[in-house]
């Protein structure tokens, strides 16, 4: 039986400890790994079988994200922390992973092929890394993408509808050897889904990029997926993209003009974001204002309410501008669409003046344009009509 050191800073185990809470002060807790590791502060232990030695080297830098954590060690191996107390361990392909680590550690062996998505908003992440080959079961049916190269590949059969998040195909999935499940979070209603995918070997990692308190926190989660998927360059260059075009919506002087963002539901209630949301936040950040000052409790998990038709109007008559969501009942083209929904919407400033404007797809399954759409509202809010012009994701009612 061969005897192995594995080498961990005394303060990186003990936030691995606690890592069911992430800190977003990164730089010190580097700082004070980079002085345990000086003053040679370290865990030996005894790996029986094992020809694995764990030293660490550093943490992933991240700007926005505060729902999980990236720790490399030596030859490889990382240690990935999410918000909900899971700890997974990335192992190299054809390593063997430490056989004595704490028994809530998760191993993830590389490489990752035939993974079952059901997290509709990570399919935009695994597009924009060109990793689309790595999925082979989504808990979308095709029609239920926006995502063109979902559809596509649905279409063709490289992806396979393996059911719903509570009620997935289990016979198919480990019959083709899936090796993963990304969730989401309605996949804490069904937890006995994930006890009996981890029966049949399957690991479960529950994405929870919508948790993030800023919108690029949501993006920044490509950067957990590059690491899975060995594409942390393409991960980083992505994220950028998005970085800046959130920063060209914050050169100019911000217009303080209201936005109300909404749809109108089949028994003709008003659906809107609690100010905590994300959408009011990128809201502000494109330089507007979210017309509803504090809706919503801050600390609850929901991030819209539902109001009558009455206290919708009372709020957001006067707002400059309203956006529809069209996520749910599809895109409307007209003046006489929308007020055939609601035709008390006739009396907002914002119709009366033109400044109606819809989303123009799925925004949810959208991950990866965060940043575009801040880029979006801060042109429709400017009076550039050649800002305008360059608008993707929404666009004006006529």
């Amino acid at each position: 039986m061969k005897r192995i050191t594995i080498i961990l800073l005394f303060a990186g185990l003990l936030w691995l400890q606690g890592c069911s809470s992430p800190s977003s002060d990164f730089d010190a807790k580097t700082k004070t790994k980079a002085e345990a590791q000086t003053n040679s502060e370290t865990k030996t232990e005894t790996m029986p079988d094992s020809e694995t030695t764990l030293v660490y080297e550093r943490s992933m830098e991240l700007q926005y994200a505060e729902q999980f954590r990236i720790d490399y060690y030596a030859d490889g191996y990382v240690m990935v922390c999410v918000a909900d107390g899971r700890k997974y361990l990335i192992v190299p392909e054809d390593a063997k992973p430490p056989q004595d680590l704490e028994t809530d550690i998760i191993i993830l062996q590389r490489p990752f092929d035939n993974i079952y998505l059901v997290a509709s908003a990570v399919m935009d992440m695994f597009c924009e890394l060109d990793a689309l080959d790595s999925l082979r079961f989504s808990g979308q049916k095709a029609e239920g993408w926006s995502i063109p190269q979902a559809q596509e590949a649905m279409e063709q059969g490289t992806i396979l509808y393996a059911g719903k998040y509570s009620m997935p195909d289990y016979e198919l999935i480990v019959s083709e050897g899936c090796s993963l499940a990304i969730e989401n979070n309605m996949i804490l209603h069904s937890p006995e889904v994930i006890e009996k995918l981890e029966d049949f070997g399957i690991p479960t990692l529950i994405d929870q990029s919508s948790h993030e308190s800023h919108p690029l926190g949501r993006v920044e989660w490509i950067k957990l997926y590059g690491v899975l998927l060995g594409k942390e360059a393409e991960a980083q260059a992505a994220f950028e993209e998005q970085v800046q075009s959130m920063e060209r919506a914050a050169t100019d002087i911000a217009s303080e003009k209201t936005v109300a963002f909404f749809y109108i539901t089949t028994n003709g209630m008003v659906n809107v974001r609690v100010s905590s949301d994300y959408v009011p936040k990128m809201i502000q950040l494109a330089g507007g204002k979210y017309i509803f000052d504090n809706l919503g409790d801050g600390d609850s998990s929901r991030s819209t309410v539902t109001m009558q038709m009455e206290e919708f109007y009372h709020t957001a008559k006067d707002a400059d501008y309203l956006i529809y969501n069209s996520t749910i009942d599809g895109e409307i083209e007209s003046f006489d669409a929308l007020l055939q929904k609601e035709s008390l919407l006739k009396d907002f400033k914002a119709v009366q003046s033109g400044n109606v404007w819809c989303t123009t797809r799925d925004m949810y399954q959208q991950s990866m344009s965060i940043g575009q759409m801040i880029e979006d509202i801060h042109s429709m809010l400017s009076d550039d009509s050649s800002a305008r012009e360059n608008i993707v994701y929404l666009y004006p009612l006529e």
